[in-house]
């Protein structure tokens, strides 16, 4: 097997409880795939070979494991849901028993190293459109109170206006808002970003 260093030591550093889980994945996957590489890819284990192929990651109560095409594959047995806005899939389990029997782990290996020989691509994930941006009518009064900060605001990108608006709204307390939002005039009067102070940084 082609082991990697870094993973054995996250598997050393893992708790009791994982330890076998990821060391049962770990030789599944390099028993579907003899040529299987491994990388440490955003802190944790990933399997690779023509391309990212899996990955497994050990938290407190759990171990998760899963494909990077996973919404591709044909899931027979319904192991696996898609995670976020990717065509990663996940799946959980806190022992050796849970994991899928072994005949059928490595069937979903050879079905993701088909997918990875045949240079099939994983979906793009779909960003979801961003709300349009409503600004209360006590934020637009503020602002006509002041000349110089209303011609600020009105010259901002969309991004830099939803940075102030969201800043003064997500406020959970009255006091809190009222600060802020004058806060904010004050700053869009002498033509500051609300992250002005982190732009020359």
């Amino acid at each position: 097997m082609k082991k990697s260093p870094e993973v054995d030591a996250y598997i050393a550093k893992a708790a009791d409880f994982a330890k076998p889980i990821l060391q049962k994945i770990r030789t599944l996957f390099h028993k579907a795939c003899p040529d299987m590489e491994e990388e440490m890819k955003w802190s944790f284990p990933h399997f690779v070979y023509r391309g990212i192929l899996g990955s497994m990651a050990a938290f407190k109560q759990h171990v998760s494991f899963g494909f990077w095409k996973g919404s591709l594959l044909s899931d027979p047995e319904g192991l696996f849901k898609k995670v976020g806005d990717t065509s990663m899939a996940g799946h959980k389990v806190t022992s050796v028993a849970d994991l899928p029997a072994d005949k059928v782990l490595l069937a979903y290996i050879k079905e993701a190293v088909q997918l990875n020989e045949e240079g099939v691509k994983a979906p793009a994930s779909r960003k979801r459109p961003k709300k349009a941006l409503e600004v209360p009518d006590y934020f637009l009064a503020a602002l006509k109170k002041n000349k110089k900060a209303l011609a600020t605001f009105e010259k901002f990108s969309p991004s830099h206006k939803r940075e102030y608006v969201e800043w003064v709204t997500e406020a959970k307390q009255e006091e809190t808002r009222a600060r802020r939002l004058a806060q904010a005039v004050e700053w869009m009067a002498t033509g500051k970003s609300r992250h002005w102070q982190y732009q020359n940084c």
